[in-house]
């Protein structure tokens, strides 16, 4: 079947916003052909330095005829009615056709060449491209990331004649800038286009120019006795610098090694997109390190060469550009090494200072106040994760020092990581500067979750102060938007939770730290309030005018006073009444979580509707009731609890249900109510019990003992008695069995 190929060649596209355009372009072009009735047997997009290709096989030399039945009004409708059908179908009255009182009417219409339909297809995807940023070029009107130099269309082989703002459509392309003919070219089909790209030194598919870069940097490393550092991120962009990659091995001066090896290869990577080098020898012995070690990223020493990707094959060897590239390396690191030498001479006492300048945002006062708060609550959790509070609030205050470090200014990812080389180089114990180093971690699924008890207490204090502290200036995450990376925040701790097993109360956390951000809110409106204040009182006598700089320094001094009280997470001081909503949003990102792993997200609902705000204890609940629900008295338990819910709320709606104790040995009573009502009593206790020892197995074990009983009660027994006493007991036996099983979670919000 005929083939569609489509080429815009354009100046440069940017790399970042190449894998974007192929997944946009294959989008509008699906979305497209859809509402034209056209089907086809693959599509596929292609994205590289100055070219989007799309390729659509099997597609139809026409569509075909169709025909529609649309369901209008009845024969009896207003006349406003039906004249608004007809004029929505284009027909008259004598054209729509009644059946059964009801007018339809049957829209035929012709197919249609599929070449005469690809025009306006293109120019709606070229004009109407989601591209982040575009420009205009000339005098024309048309939008592109970069000017648009030819268009390429072609279906069955054959060009397919249109213009978009004065460029034609052809079969004509180009190959590489600097390399082959240098001339246009035409081609057939997309093998015939793609065979003679490359002929012509350009690589289609990132993919292919990914794989290239990689075996070929690995060999001029390998060669050398060296090894290439991964950097997966750093692999997809420079596969979108070069058409036809070419990895050359440059030298770097070793002077510049005695820097942290974090800042050399960010330098290397941010201003000049070079892949680092190790020692193939060191990366051997690095192997040997602990799992400990491992999980902290030590890694073999980078070696003093670097490798640049070109998008040339030079005549040299590449000897000339990995001299120039060696010699742009060079200044870049020397800016490195003055941030390095300068910060510090600074030292921590004067970045602390500074951070009190520093606005964290309007309503939660300054980064200062921020490291008030997360020292104290880094001092609370201390001791639930086995490290030592006096450390946990002395790491948490240096945490965000290197915030105003001029390293952490020119390279912003190298937060946390320098304040952990300048803490080793200012003499602090290496469990504070670790804690410092790794506090932001994990910040990602793929991310390694911190184990060393004092990282894990700094950790978990900055991602739950963030999170309780935008929560409650109503700054929450809404649809995909979170300018706070709340989510990630969350996802965070509960990785911590689970990973390290801390029984932490969130809803603790969260009235605590809750009380110091509102705190620290009012703060800050007293800040954005002194200014219109002193206006207002412009005519007082000059010694209250004076006094009133004095006011919010007040305010300043009474606020550190609160805060140095005593905010046990075990207390319920704070906001008593005031829920911020960060336990359920922790119930949905545990869902999220737990779904990733296959787990049911409505046994993560049963569970945390009981209220309960331990991770660690709810994952276990829900482990132990999906296992439960997996076996046949599992299964049957649920089926007889709703039963007996929707029975209990049927008699709800009616009025009160009957309460007291079940009674037993009543006058022609059947055994199986009696059977139930001793179940269920010795369920409760069991239950109870398992509950209090953390035994959720147990408890499950316990509930399953119900299984034959409730059925055979069912089975026997009528609960709308005529009898009333007969019905009130039964009800209240249904009511206890509900009971038992809601203290190991709500059945009825779990599915099946």
């Amino acid at each position: 079947m005929p083939q569609l190929l489509l080429e815009i060649f354009s100046e440069e596209i940017p790399a970042r916003m190449q894998a974007g355009a192929a997944r946009d372009l294959e989008r509008m072009a699906s979305d497209r052909l859809k509402a034209a009735g056209l089907e086809w047997s693959s599509l596929t997009t292609f994205a590289g330095p100055r070219r989007l290709t799309l390729v659509v096989e099997g597609l139809p030399v026409a569509t075909p005829d169709r025909e529609e039945e649309i369901k209008g009004p009845k024969t009896s409708a207003p006349e406003q009615a039906l004249d608004g059908f007809l004029r929505k179908t284009g027909l008259t009255r004598d054209q729509l056709v009644e059946r059964d009182g009801v007018l339809f009417a049957i829209i035929s219409q012709k197919g249609r060449d599929t070449a005469d339909m690809i025009p306006a297809m293109v120019e709606e995807i070229v004009r109407g491209f989601p591209w982040p940023k575009s420009m205009r070029w000339g005098s024309g009107t048309l939008r592109w990331v970069r000017p648009i130099k030819r268009i390429l269309c072609l279906f069955d082989g054959a060009i397919v004649p249109f213009a978009i703002d004065g460029i034609e459509s052809g079969d004509v392309t180009e190959g590489h800038r600097f390399l082959g003919a240098g001339r246009p070219f035409g081609v057939a089909d997309f093998a015939d286009y793609r065979k003679k790209l490359e002929q012509h030194y350009v690589l289609l598919d990132p993919a292919d120019r990914r794989l290239r870069i990689l075996e070929a940097a690995q060999k001029v490393c390998s060669d050398k006795g060296l090894a290439l550092v991964d950097d997966d991120g750093l692999l997809d962009e420079v596969s979108g610098l070069a058409e036809w990659p070419t990895p050359i091995l440059g030298d770097m001066d070793p002077q510049f090694l005695d820097l942290p090896p974090e800042v050399v290869q960010l330098s290397m990577k941010t201003h000049q997109k070079y892949f680092a080098v190790r020692r193939r020898a060191d990366l051997q012995v690095s192997q040997t390190v602990t799992a400990e070690n491992a999980d902290l990223e030590v890694r073999a020493p980078l070696a003093p060469h670097f490798v640049v990707v070109a998008n040339v094959e030079a005549t040299d060897g590449g000897q000339a550009l990995a001299a120039g590239n060696s010699r742009v390396l060079s200044a870049r690191l020397n800016d490195a090494r003055f941030f390095w030498d300068e910060d510090r001479k600074v030292g921590f006492d004067a970045w602390l200072k500074k951070l009190e300048g520093v606005t964290y945002h309007a309503k939660l006062g300054t980064m200062a106040e921020r490291v008030d708060r997360i020292a104290a609550l880094a001092r609370e959790i201390a001791p639930l994760v086995g490290a030592d509070p006096d450390q946990a609030e002395q790491a948490a205050r240096l945490a965000k020092a290197d915030l105003a470090s001029g390293m952490v200014g020119e390279f912003p990812e190298l937060q946390g990581i320098m304040g952990g080389y300048y803490l080793r180089a200012a003499g602090y114990p290496d469990a504070v500067a670790d804690a410092v180093r790794d506090h932001y971690r994990p910040q990602g699924p793929t991310d390694t979750v911190p184990t060393a008890p004092l990282t894990v207490a700094v950790a978990l204090a900055d991602k739950l102060d963030a999170l309780v502290g935008f929560f409650a200036i109503d700054e929450k995450p809404t649809g995909s938007k979170d300018p706070f990376a709340l989510r990630r925040a969350a996802l965070g701790v509960i990785r911590l939770v689970l990973e390290n097993g801390v029984r932490l109360s969130l809803l603790n956390v969260e009235r605590v730290q809750g009380s110091r951000a509102n705190l620290d809110r009012l703060v800050a409106e007293a800040r954005r309030a002194q200014p219109v204040a002193i206006v207002d009182v412009a005519r007082l006598d000059p010694e209250a005018i004076e006094d009133l700089p004095n006011r919010l320094e007040q305010l300043v001094r009474e606020r550190q006073e609160m805060l140095e009280q005593t905010f046990p997470l075990g207390s319920r001081i704070g906001l008593e009444d005031e829920k911020f909503g960060v336990l359920s949003f922790f119930a949905d990102r545990l869902k999220v979580l737990l779904r990733d792993q296959g787990k049911r997200h409505d046994l993560v609902d049963a569970v945390f509707a009981l209220g309960d705000d331990d991770l660690v204890r709810i994952v276990r609940r829900v482990e132990a009731l999906e296992a439960f629900l997996a076996t046949d008295d599992g299964a049957n338990l649920l089926a007889g609890y709703k039963r007996a819910s929707n029975i209990l709320r049927a008699e709800e709606k009616k009025g009160e249900l009957p309460t007291g104790m079940v009674q037993t040995g009543l006058p022609n009573q059947p055994a199986e109510e009696t059977a139930l009502a001793f179940a269920a009593a010795a369920a409760a206790t069991a239950v109870d019990a398992a509950l209090d020892a953390e035994d959720f197995a147990a408890a499950m074990t316990a509930l399953a003992r119900l299984r034959v009983p409730v059925d055979a009660f069912f089975t026997a027994v009528m609960v709308n008695s005529d009898v009333p006493a007969e019905r009130d007991n039964r009800l209240k036996l249904l009511g206890q069995v509900r009971a038992v099983m809601g203290r190991v979670a709500d059945f009825g919000m779990i599915g099946g």
